[in-house]
Order: structure tokens, then C-alpha cells, then sequence
């Protein structure tokens, strides 16, 4: 399948919500690592940021948690690693705050 033709409007345009999307997360991840927000206030918001992140990537910017501890709370809970915030169900949610709330 062959990629569709950006104009160089288009690209530029893609590359800056992109560069604010990295940007946003970054700046979500530093807060949760310092305590300001917490992971049912991350969980419970609808911002596309957090809906687009990987739920490991998400679980890894708590303070105390690295990658090894997320993979084995993610196989825990039964959630794929692949996985973004939005595809997580009710249960999945609930279990995570459990948890790590």
C-alpha cells in the first residue's frame, strides 16, 4: 500500500502536532514522576495525549516503576504490551488503579 502524497504544507503541518504531542507527553510523564498528578487523574481525563500513549510507557513514568516492574504488571493484569490507554476496558482500569493507584 503505497503512502499517500503530502504537500509540504501538509508534512510540516503533520511534523508539528507530532513535535506537540512528544512535547505534551513529556511533559504529562515529568509530572507523574514528581507526584503532581496522579494516575487516576491521568486515567480519568479524556486529552488525546493520554488516550494515544502506551500503557507501559504510562506505567514507567510513575516514580519507582521501570520497565521490568510494568511488564509484570501489565501480564498481571492481561494487558498487551502494545496496548494504548484508549483500548483499555473497565476491568483493566480498575485493576491498574488498584494496583498502582
Amino acid at each position: 500500500m503505497a503512502l499517500p502524497y503530502l504537500s509540504p504544507e501538509e508534512k510540516m503541518k503533520a511534523l508539528k502536532k507530532a513535535q506537540e504531542m512528544r512535547s505534551k507527553r513529556a511533559e504529562l510523564r515529568g509530572k507523574l514522576k514528581k507526584g503532581k498528578i496522579t494516575l487516576r487523574e491521568v486515567l480519568s481525563s479524556n486529552d488525546e495525549v493520554v488516550a494515544k500513549m502506551r500503557v507501559a510507557y504510562l506505567i514507567q513514568s510513575l516514580p519507582q516503576v521501570g520497565k521490568v516492574t510494568s511488564k509484570k504488571i501489565m501480564d498481571e493484569i492481561g494487558i498487551n504490551e502494545n496496548r494504548r490507554v484508549q483500548g483499555l476496558g473497565k476491568r483493566q482500569i480498575d485493576a491498574l488503579l488498584e494496583r498502582l493507584g
